[in-house]
């Protein structure tokens, strides 16, 4: 099913061979992870060895972005589908919600997972979220708090985790704590708690479509968004080149 793609590998799947791929996932008794690769992605893993280890392990992944749909196509090898992690939540959400699956959502700001949790489980009748915890800054180097989140997580006992906590820094966490968090598919699905909680508004259809989210990200968060976009993005170039 994986296929290879500049440096990393990809599988060619529709949104809906997705669902039926996490579905069984969560079925076959072994712990998984759903990692979601976009331009910025494919540039971090140029450059970082853990993130490319993350990858290399990842039991499915799908590609988030307008621009590699376009490159494979370049390539001449074509990727069925943009599946987003944003794209991909709400309709995990809505199979949580038709089979009986547990939710727990972890990442975003103080009360923002917890709001998304709110209007989720009020669109979709019947969602089960189990759980919400927001990280504190800096978490990840805190021993304390690494076990204080495994704990809440096992105590809850979810069949899916989604993780917003931004790049890498999600994947990683997920890779490094996949056999202690003992959760069938964990997903990391960046800033989409903070979309479904209405924190942050996505990008019109015919941006996403048109591979322009990107651009209205930028317009929303300049300052934040700026190095990112403008800078780091575009060594997505030279890595075309390369591969």
């Amino acid at each position: 099913m994986k296929m290879n793609f500049l440096n990393t590998k990809i599988d060619n799947v529709t949104m809906e061979e997705s669902l039926r791929i996490i579905d069984d996932f969560i079925h076959d008794g072994k712990y998984h992870y759903v990692v979601t690769p976009n331009v910025d992605h494919i540039v971090k893993l140029e450059e970082d060895n853990e993130f490319k280890l993350v990858y290399e392990n990842a039991d499915l992944i799908l590609t988030d972005g307008m621009p590699l749909i376009w490159i494979s196509k370049l390539k001449k090898k074509p990727i069925k589908e943009k599946v987003s992690g944003s794209d991909l939540f709400p309709n995990i959400c809505k199979l949580a919600a038709e089979k009986g699956y547990k939710v727990f959502l972890l990442g975003a700001a103080e009360g923002v997972a917890k709001n998304a949790a709110s209007k989720l489980m009020e669109r979709y009748k019947g969602l089960k979220i189990v759980g919400t915890y927001s990280p504190k800054y800096g978490f990840e180097k805190s021993v304390d708090e690494i076990k204080r989140i495994i704990s809440i997580v096992n105590e809850a006992k979810p069949d899916i985790l989604a993780v917003g906590l931004g790049a890498p820094k999600q994947e990683k966490f997920i890779y490094t704590y996949e056999n202690q968090l003992k959760v069938p598919v964990s997903l990391a699905i960046g800033a989409a708690i903070d979309f479904e909680a209405g924190n942050m508004k996505r990008s019109p259809r015919w941006m996403q479509k048109s591979g322009l989210e990107w651009f209205y990200r930028l317009m929303k968060e300049p300052k934040r968004m700026f190095k990112r976009y403008i800078i780091d993005d575009m060594k997505i170039i030279k890595i075309l080149a390369k591969y």
